[in-house]
């Protein structure tokens, strides 16, 4: 890819879901059945679903789980109680709607299985051959275990999830933490690194952690709201990147 050597690019960060995996469609399901459960036995026949092309994009994905759920309801005028990290997935907390949100996304991985995009693992796979570092984050405290049961934890020199981000208290997209993060892990300054990205929380941080080059990969046709967030690059598919 010519673009690696002409940028300088010794590091390339990739987000997980929707980028490495086929998830992020799992994760939109199980938000929306969330949400639109609690909404209905709150608000009766007349509620208002959540609306995955338009809430979830601007409200929750690619931010880190407990964030989303208080920004939607936010969005929507609702205050819970923030409760904790013990709560139950049927508690009426911001805590608990999380945690119920976690427990459907799980049963769908379940059923469904781990799927990685072929254009990503073609794309990996040539970078790997060329001794170029990746990394793989994500929000979701499942990350690492998604990674290694895909099979794809040996192409990655640092891999920074939803736990990590945790306990080392970074702060969710749209701040650029996590990038940053995982770039200081592998020793490789942004100007230098490349940010692989579906959302727009994320095209977002890529750009104010001035990393070299930030890549929209527009999955679902949202080419545009990609590159209003600042995206360098969009492209459908990441072999297309191979030609620039």
């Amino acid at each position: 890819m010519n673009l690696i050597t002409e940028h300088n690019i010794q590091l390339v960060i990739f987000d997980m879901d929707g980028v490495l995996t086929q998830t992020a469609r799992l994760h939109a399901q199980a938000w929306k059945k969330m949400f639109d459960e609690y909404l209905q036995k709150r608000e009766g026949d007349n509620f208002k679903p959540l609306k995955i092309e338009t809430d979830y994009k601007e409200y929750i994905d690619g931010i880190p789980r407990f964030e989303g759920v208080r920004a939607f309801l936010n969005s929507r005028d609702i205050a819970l109680p923030e409760g904790s990290p013990q709560d139950y997935p049927d508690q009426k907390t911001i805590y608990g709607l999380g945690m119920r949100k976690n427990a459907l996304f799980l049963d769908l991985l379940e059923k469904e299985g781990i799927h990685v995009y072929e254009d990503t693992l073609e794309i990996i796979k040539d970078l790997k051959k060329d001794k170029i570092k990746m990394a793989a984050i994500s929000s979701s405290k499942n990350c690492q275990a998604i990674i290694e049961k895909a099979g794809l934890s040996h192409y990655f020199d640092a891999i920074v999830g939803g736990i990590t981000s945790e306990k080392e208290d970074i702060k969710g997209k749209p701040a650029p933490d996590i990038f940053l993060y995982a770039s200081k892990q592998i020793d490789i300054a942004p100007d230098k690194a490349m940010v692989i990205e579906d959302a727009i929380s994320g095209v977002k941080a890529g750009k104010d952690g001035k990393f070299a080059l930030v890549v929209g990969v527009a999955r679902n046709n949202d080419k545009d709201n990609l590159r209003e967030a600042g995206a360098d690059i969009v492209v459908q598919k990441l072999t297309e990147l191979k030609t620039k």
